[in-house]
């Protein structure tokens, strides 16, 4: 895996029923997630290559980041994606 590009990345992903433009932006990203945690790619791992974040220098913000995100890419697996199948219909 190559490391995503960490501009725009958010401390954490959106939270909440409604599909945001960020989770629209970062679709790739929450599945490349979902693949990583498939895989038993670690949290530390997931850091470092998703987010460029190095976990042990920073433990807690590479938790946070990794866990919104990928709480954010299951919902999308159960809830966002009829949401934006909805949008590209109209």
């Amino acid at each position: 895996m190559s490391a995503t590009n960490t501009t725009g990345i958010a401390a954490t992903a959106p939270q909440g029923e409604a599909l945001t433009d960020y989770d629209r932006a970062n679709v790739k990203l929450y599945m490349r997630l979902l693949d990583a945690e498939t895989s038993g790619a670690t949290m530390a791992e997931m850091a470092q290559v998703l987010f460029g974040i190095h976990a042990e220098a920073e433990p807690d913000r590479a938790r946070d980041v990794v866990e919104t995100h990928l709480a954010r890419a299951r919902w999308m697996t159960e809830i966002g994606y009829r949401l934006l199948l909805a949008e590209r219909e109209d």
